[in-house]
């Protein structure tokens, strides 16, 4: 049946059923008891060891998910690029880390023009070279701007990604910042993901080295008066070790200051990747449950054409595929009440545009096979690359009534 369509923030009063087929699929759904659980559980975390969170943004580009993670106690949101921040400011966040380097003459243009239009509007981006400084101050000439940008020192790792490599670069730029009309410095920011590797023991002490150099620069910065602002901000933290930056994110100093995690992916977690690493989390703080995934993709079985194979209706414009392929977790039949767990020997090895190849065993009892038309839901590895595939995603409940909506704004 034809539907009109709808504003977004009425369908939840709409009584649609998933598993019914009042939606058209594929479609990611996200499982708004594991929102709220994962929510409750960061602020938890944050809470017991005297820490904030600006979780990514980027992960979600969801206002509405925004939204629920300020409502549960978070600091602000962070952003990668001046595009997404925008989007924050505009849908009411007020603190904002850009956790990237702003440079380009149009970026400055546009985060000038948003402080200006968003009163009371707090942003910080990160500056990691003499170089993006000298911009910035060319920028700010050219202009004939007024504007002073707060700014977090980055340091970075060698064979990694932005910031600075070692200590005397860090502390000469936090000088030059400290001497510059265009910038304040307000404190040192580090991202440690790509150390994870689920090695205890590896995770620990690397981690615990890259957080002494963050130490080390920040009594640095301050025993040479190089902070401009009354509260000096260490942060850090990505979505998979992150209870190791916690060990260490409190700053040392005799001013008062702030220790800021942005992990983002622990809202809707995942089924591969994250829960690999929340399991270690949880080996390493000695804890029974972590977090849960909340996000799904709903697809259904559009053909059988040779024994065991099926097609189901989802591919790379659909779900992440970047980490690992999606994870078949339940069949239903439409009109069921209740999802079924698919046999262990279904598995998804690969995806076009939008086909998937689910294999089975073809030897196995009929009822194990999958059959045209049904449902399956599958789980996904890296949240970030589902997201960004959908402009809406319904949230539902545990029997797949949709409860709610989110945008999603890539």
């Amino acid at each position: 049946m034809h539907l009109d369509p709808i504003d977004l923030k009425d369908a939840g009063v709409q009584d649609w059923q998933v598993l019914r087929g009042d939606l058209s699929f594929p479609l990611a759904v996200l499982k708004n008891s594991a929102l709220q659980h994962n929510l409750n559980w960061m602020k938890d975390f944050c809470q017991t060891r005297g820490l904030d969170i600006a979780p990514h943004g980027k992960t979600t580009m969801s206002p509405e998910l925004y939204a629920r993670q300020l409502e549960a106690g978070a600091w602000g949101i962070s952003f990668a690029n001046v595009f997404q921040a925008g989007l924050g400011a505009r849908h009411g966040v007020r603190r904002i880390i850009i956790a990237n380097q702003v440079l380009q003459a149009v970026d400055l243009d546009s985060l000038s023009e948003l402080l200006r239009a968003h009163a009371g509007l707090q942003v910080y981006f990160l500056i990691d070279s003499l170089a993006q400084l000298r911009l910035i101050e060319e920028w700010r000439v050219q202009r004939q701007s007024s504007s002073v940008f707060t700014v977090f020192l980055e340091l970075g790792i060698e064979g990694k990604r932005t910031g600075c490599r070692d200590h005397q670069e860090a502390l000469t730029l936090a000088h030059n910042i400290r001497s510059s009309p265009a910038v304040k410095l307000a404190g040192i920011e580090c991202y440690e993901g790509a150390l994870a590797t689920c090695n205890h023991e590896h995770d620990k002490d690397s981690v615990a080295a890259l957080m002494a150099r963050v130490q080390k620069i920040a009594m640095a910065c301050e025993a040479d008066d190089c902070f401009e602002t009354n509260e000096v901000i260490i942060s850090a933290g990505g979505s998979a070790i992150f209870d190791l930056v916690a060990l260490h994110l409190t700053p040392h100093l005799s001013r008062p200051a702030r220790g800021i995690l942005r992990s983002g992916c622990y809202l809707t977690h995942d089924h591969v990747q994250y829960r690999q690493h929340l399991k270690c989390v949880g080996e390493r703080l000695n804890l029974k449950e972590t977090l849960r995934p909340a996000i799904e993709l709903v697809s259904v079985v559009q053909s059988c054409p040779e024994p065991g194979l099926a097609i189901l209706s989802m591919g790379k414009r659909d779900v992440s595929y970047d980490l690992d392929l999606p994870v078949p977790e339940w069949r239903a039949q439409l009109g069921d009440v209740q999802t079924r767990k698919v046999p262990a020997h279904w598995a998804v090895t690969a995806l076009n545009d939008q086909h998937a190849y689910l294999h089975f065993d073809a030897q196995s009892p009929q009822d194990q096979h999958p059959i045209v038309g049904h449902l399956v839901g599958s789980g996904i590895s890296h949240p970030c690359t589902t997201f960004d595939k959908w402009r809406w995603m319904p949230v539902v409940n545990d029997a797949y009534h949709v409860v709610d909506a989110v945008s999603v704004n890539f």
